[in-house]
């Protein structure tokens, strides 16, 4: 069994914990004389999002403690019994001794903590039926499990995250798609088209990889582990990076392989797209969006879909038109149309 680490982390609060092959005890201690006490496990140092473990002592002397989970600001939205703490079948425990509060609850880990983001804070109030008072303070620190130290959430690392979002939605959500909807809706503007799809598809990678290479740097700082968001990214680039080699290896239109390049591009690149909108929505919810970021991706996607469908709808609707006409009727070099002589 490894040895007991207590350690001061935020005024007179101290974590005490040990940690016996897959399992994780940890005690919170904490001035207490009225309200709730609660210790939070967070992704990236925010509430939203997070689990958290929280205790206080009745009126009439009874033990509470509970997990809740942050889905939102609102205190409705501050669920009780749900969370993503792995509690073991031990039963949870607080007690107080004089002004102190003590809480102490096991976890079964198959991945031991490493450095966790955790959030510390109190209220005065007591909860009334599980519902939670708002916070009279809070914390945010970042605890290293393997040695037993502290450090605060840096403004660099949530702006960090907040730059991975921007990137995502600017570069997966809004340029990538306007280049694909110009190659499938705009080819008889050639070549145009072409100069335009492959210069606006290259800025598109240009965020993505930015987009991926800022959630490698946050992973490696915050070993935050959201292995479907993660995959899902990484994926979603290698298909973004073939398909700018499929630029160079563009076979002549008159190649007999060039109809193969055809589907492989078009098919490589709606993937990617698909794919690439999961994750931005995968990750606002692991990062606990707020509205802002919702509604502002919404209204980016809904554009990218309306434009889509009514390009679509047009395009139709010019096949239909063209097949309707007489087979002696022409086009004329420029695409304007040319009527049958002698009509």
């Amino acid at each position: 069994m490894s040895q007991m680490i207590c350690t001061p982390v935020w005024h007179t609060y101290e974590l005490r914990y040990f940690q016996n092959g897959d399992t994780t005890t940890i005690i919170l201690s904490a001035p207490y004389t009225i309200g709730w006490v609660g210790i939070g496990f967070s992704r990236d140092g925010m509430m939203v999002g997070s689990s958290a473990m929280v205790g206080w002592i009745t009126k009439h002397g009874h033990a509470n403690m509970k997990q809740f989970y942050l889905r939102g600001r609102k205190s409705s939205e501050v669920k009780i019994d749900k969370g993503e703490l792995p509690l073991n079948n031990i039963p949870s425990a607080v007690a107080t001794n004089g002004a102190e509060i003590h809480m102490a609850f096991q976890l079964q880990m198959t991945t031991p903590f490493q450095k966790q983001p955790i959030l510390l804070a109190f209220g005065s109030k007591y909860p009334q039926n599980h519902h939670l008072s708002k916070h009279e303070d809070k914390t945010a620190i970042v605890f290293d499990f393997s040695a037993g130290s502290t450090g605060p959430v840096s403004r660099e690392l949530i702006q960090m995250r907040t730059n991975h979002g921007i990137l995502a939605i600017i570069g997966w959500g809004l340029i990538l798609p306007v280049g694909a909807i110009i190659a499938r809706y705009f080819r008889h503007k050639d070549p145009l088209w072409f100069y335009l799809h492959a210069i606006i598809q290259f800025v598109g990678f240009t965020f993505g990889l930015g987009t991926v290479i800022l959630g490698l740097q946050l992973y490696s700082k915050m070993q935050v582990h959201i292995p479907a968001h993660r995959g899902i990214g990484i994926f979603a680039l290698v298909l973004s990076i073939l398909q700018v080699l499929a630029l160079f290896l563009r076979p002549n239109k008159d190649s007999k392989i060039r109809k193969f390049w055809n589907w492989y591009h078009s098919w490589f690149g709606r993937m990617a797209l698909v794919f690439a909108a999961i994750n931005i929505v995968l990750g606002m919810q692991a990062a606990g969006a707020g509205s802002d970021w919702k509604i502002g991706y919404g209204f980016v996607f809904g554009i990218m879909v309306v434009a889509a469908i009514v390009l679509e709808i047009l395009a139709y609707l010019k096949r239909s038109e063209m097949r309707s006409l007489p087979p002696n009727f022409q086009l004329d070099p420029v695409g304007g149309a040319t009527f049958p002589r002698g009509m």
